[in-house]
């Protein structure tokens, strides 16, 4: 991408206990200078705890991202990151961790679900939004089907992409049609199990059960993450439209 007349550094949170053994967490430095390099994105990150966002203006960030690594130390904080972006219009990423709990935010605070629960965190609940998943996802890589039309599609570029995985958790099927009616569109999936999450209306809401931020092709970083640095730098130039490449290539 050939660089803006004029250029806005975007200041994004990266919300999560960050740790040296949280694989997604050490690929960070790596991300943002390969957008600085090859896609002359400037962002100024900070690493907000979950513990910490309570005391954290997020609403001051162009974006937020709710990285992996749960069980997080404060559900809330991880609750609120989501809130947060989702009620101010700022550009939001969760993935893995990130992804179950934008769901269970939605389901508590536009659904109505407010005893939703997570079975990490709760596990002797009787039917927990988010649920362990049939068989473990924790190091394996996956077909997603793409939903035509959708931001998802858009931004891969794509009707079907392989992905990498950490989890061991997923959205509880009997769920899917309450959070669809309140405006969740889910628009990634492998089979019948929901990968992809996207907020219509919003700027940038996206959340995925994979791990974009563990790809990096050919030097490039995952098209999902470019398109939130994009999305980020939009917001900071005062929701200036960004163009966005799509695809891996």
């Amino acid at each position: 991408m050939e660089s803006n007349d004029e250029t806005h550094t975007a200041k994004v949170a990266l919300v999560g206990d960050r740790s040296p053994h949280v694989r997604s967490h050490t690929r960070i430095p790596l991300l943002l200078e390969t957008l600085r390099q090859r896609d002359g994105i400037a962002l100024d990150a900070y690493w907000v705890p979950t513990e910490e966002v309570h005391a954290t203006r997020l609403d001051r960030f162009d974006a937020i991202w709710l990285l992996p690594g749960s069980p997080y130390r404060s559900e809330t904080g991880a609750l609120q990151a989501a809130r947060t972006a989702r009620e101010n219009g700022i550009a939001y990423l969760g993935t893995c961790g990130g992804f179950q709990h934008t769901l269970l935010e939605f389901a508590r605070n536009v659904c109505g679900l407010t005893t939703a629960g997570h079975a990490e965190n709760t596990p002797h609940a009787e039917s927990p939004l988010i649920a362990p998943l049939a068989c473990s996802l924790i190091g394996h890589e996956g077909m997603v089907s793409i939903t035509p039309g959708s931001a998802a599609e858009r931004i891969l570029g794509v009707d079907r992409t392989v992905e990498r995985y950490h989890c061991g958790y997923g959205l509880n099927p009997q769920y899917l049609d309450v959070l669809s009616a309140h405006g969740m569109r889910f628009t990634g999936h492998d089979g019948p199990d929901v990968r992809i999450a996207e907020l219509p209306g919003h700027p940038f809401f996206l959340s995925t059960l994979f791990q974009p931020e563990l790809a990096i092709d050919d030097g490039r970083c995952h098209p999902i993450v470019r398109a939130f640095a994009y999305a980020a730098v939009a917001h900071a130039a005062g929701g200036a439209t960004v163009p966005v490449t799509t695809g891996r290539g």
